[in-house]
C-alpha cells in the first residue's frame, strides 16, 4: 500500500473507530510501529487534527470530517442509482432523504463527471416493482424506526396466515423492536415478542394497528439484524418440476431454497420452510408441472386444494 493511501486509510480508521493504539494499527496495515508514528506526524504537519495520549494511542479531534471525496464516474453512478432505488422503494421520509443525498452527491461532482453521470443514468435503471407506498404501512415503518432509535416497546395487532382451512388469526402483542430487514421487497421487523417470550420476525404489511408504549427495553449486546428465520424445526420440501418450466422456476425460487439439481425426470428443488402453508400457494401456482415428493402432508394439502378447485368450478 502506498503511503498516501495508507494515511487516508488511517484517517478513516480513526474516524470510524476512535482511539487506536500504534501497535494495533501497525498490525492492521502490515507496517512497523515506527512507520505509524511517522504517518501520524506527517498527517499533523499537513493539518489533520490528530491527538495522542499515552496508553490510549491516537484519535481525531471530535467533530473532524474529511472534505468531500472526489468520486469517479462509476462511483457517482453507483451512488446515484442506489439513492434512486431507495427513493422509489421506501416510504416518503426515505424518499426525501434519498433525493437530498442525490443532490449532495451532485454538488461535489466536477461538471464533466456530473454530465457523464447524468448521461449514463439514462442507460441504467433499477425499478422497484412493489414500491412501499401504502399510507398505513408507511406509518407503521415510521413508528417502528422511531421505536428502534428510542428503544421503545410497541403494541401491535398482527394478522397471521391461517394454518389450515380456517379464518385468519389476529393477535395483539407487545414487542421490543430490535431492527428492520428489507427482504425480497418486503419489510420485516426483528423483535422480541412478549407473547411468545422469544425473538420473532413480523411482516410490516400484516401489522394492522400499532402504538408506542411508555416502557423501554435494552437491545441484546452484540445483536446483529438478519432476515426472516425458519424457527427451530424447519421442514424440508422436495419438489420435482418438469424440464419445460425449469428456467422459469429458477427466476422465481423461494429465498430459502437449499439445493437445485437437474435429473432425467426433471428439476429437483429442495426448500426449507417454517410450515408448509408458507409455500403452498407458490406450489399450486405451477399446476401440473410440479410434483411434491415430500413431505406427505404437503402432498395431501395440494390434493385437497385441487379437489376444492374442481368442486367450485
Amino acid at each position: 500500500m502506498k503511503r498516501t493511501d495508507r494515511m487516508l486509510a488511517l484517517i478513516l480508521e480513526l474516524q470510524a473507530n476512535g482511539w487506536q493504539r500504534a501497535e494495533d494499527l501497525a498490525e492492521r496495515f502490515g507496517v512497523s510501529r515506527r512507520t505509524i508514528y511517522r504517518d501520524m506526524t506527517a498527517m499533523i504537519v499537513s493539518g489533520v487534527p490528530v491527538v495522542s495520549e499515552p496508553g490510549r494511542g491516537f484519535s481525531l479531534v471530535e467533530g473532524y470530517f474529511l472534505p468531500p471525496l472526489h468520486l469517479t464516474e462509476d462511483e457517482a453512478i453507483l451512488m446515484l442509482l442506489g439513492a434512486d432505488y431507495v427513493a422509489q422503494a421506501f416510504d416518503e421520509q426515505y424518499e426525501q432523504t434519498a433525493k437530498n443525498a442525490m443532490q449532495k452527491i451532485r454538488l461535489v461532482l466536477p461538471p464533466h463527471v456530473e454530465d457523464r453521470a447524468d448521461e449514463l443514468l439514462h442507460c441504467f435503471r433499477f425499478v422497484a416493482t412493489q414500491p412501499y407506498r401504502q399510507t398505513t404501512a408507511g406509518d407503521t415503518l415510521r413508528t417502528l424506526r422511531r421505536a428502534i432509535v428510542e428503544s421503545q416497546t410497541v403494541n401491535i395487532t398482527y394478522y397471521s396466515r391461517p394454518l389450515v382451512h380456517s379464518d385468519a388469526a389476529y393477535t395483539e402483542r407487545d414487542i421490543d423492536p430490535y431492527a428492520l430487514a428489507f427482504v425480497n421487497r418486503v419489510w420485516y421487523i426483528v423483535a422480541y415478542c412478549h407473547l411468545r417470550n422469544d425473538l420473532r420476525h413480523f411482516r410490516l404489511d400484516r401489522i394492522d394497528d400499532i402504538k408506542l408504549l411508555p416502557s423501554r427495553f435494552e437491545r441484546p449486546v452484540g445483536f446483529v439484524a438478519e432476515g426472516p428465520t425458519l424457527g427451530n424445526n424447519p421442514e424440508t420440501v422436495r419438489l420435482l418440476f418438469k424440464h419445460e418450466v425449469a428456467r422459469w422456476v429458477e427466476e422465481d425460487m423461494p429465498y430459502n431454497t437449499t439445493s437445485l439439481e437437474y435429473t432425467p425426470d426433471g428439476m429437483l428443488l429442495s426448500v426449507k420452510v417454517r410450515r408448509v402453508e408458507d409455500i403452498l400457494q407458490w406450489v399450486l401456482g405451477w399446476g401440473s408441472r410440479v410434483r411434491v415428493l415430500e413431505p406427505e402432508h404437503l402432498r395431501q394439502r395440494v390434493f385437497k386444494e385441487a379437489e376444492t378447485i374442481l368442486i367450485n368450478c
